[in-house]
């Protein structure tokens, strides 16, 4: 359905799950990917699977929290692919407690990663394509719980709504260099962190209006799109992939 032909993308937490999933669609696609996660291993096997899939990609790992790791990050993907056109920010985490009872260092870890991350990443990625003079595309990984109220996620939902702010925020700057930035907000999805809830995919199967939570490829797919020059004049906006739960929003509990 696209083609990234020529294309060069990075993706960050994409040593399994829904990062994955983005970088083996990209490289069936034809881009050539920088795949990073946290764990090396992980990353390393997850990039053989690609390659033994026909993909051209890399696997750097390492903290995408981290401003100086992030300028490494991208300088190689530069050094190794000669330019970068797309970036999905992907790297995230959830903790899950109570408004009462939640400690700043919960709050501190959430907005290092999926805040201080995600923005300084963007940043580097953009300079970047600015200084190509091709544009560019970049997304960002929001959730449902950014824009519907979720028990004991307060700290999560407020990270993810930020970032959807963030990406109206950078059509303002990002816009007159032809890059776009939009964001995909997820609902629930299968990934190997649900598969040892056995009620996970019952619960959601029950609550969801289309009768099942979402797949990987679901998420990815509509990243795909955002990314794709199919999608060049859409900036600034979020796309929610939840079955429409958000529209009727039962609580799991």
């Amino acid at each position: 359905m696209f083609s990234f032909d020529n294309q060069v993308a990075l993706v960050t937490g994409a040593g399994q799950g829904i990062g994955y999933e983005i970088c083996v669609q990209l490289a069936e696609c034809g881009a050539a990917v920088v795949l990073n996660d946290l764990d090396d291993t992980l990353a390393q096997q997850a990039a053989e699977r690609i390659r033994e899939r026909g993909g051209r990609v890399i696997a750097i790992a390492g903290d995408a929290s981290d401003v100086s790791f992030i300028r490494v990050l991208v300088s190689e993907a530069v050094a190794r692919f000669g330019k970068l056109d797309i970036l999905v920010a992907n790297a995230g985490i959830t903790t899950f407690g109570s408004f009462f009872e939640y400690q700043p260092e919960s709050l501190n870890q959430l907005l290092r990663l999926n805040l201080q991350g995600s923005f300084f990443l963007t940043q580097e990625a953009a300079l970047q394509m600015r200084e190509q003079g091709t544009g560019g595309r970049v997304l960002l990984m929001s959730s449902v719980t950014g824009h519907q109220a979720h028990a004991f996620l307060a700290a999560y939902g407020m990270t993810k709504a930020a970032l959807e702010m963030l990406a109206k925020a950078l059509v303002i700057e990002l816009s007159p260099f032809g890059i776009t930035v939009n964001c995909v907000a997820p609902g629930a999805t299968q990934t190997e962190r649900t598969l040892d809830d056995p009620e996970y995919v019952p619960t959601w199967s029950r609550i969801t209006p289309m009768g099942k939570p979402a797949s990987v490829q679901d998420i990815a797919s509509a990243v795909l799109f955002l990314v794709s020059p199919q999608a060049g004049h859409i900036t600034g906006q979020s796309l929610v992939v939840d079955g429409g739960w958000t529209s009727v929003s039962p609580s799991p509990y």
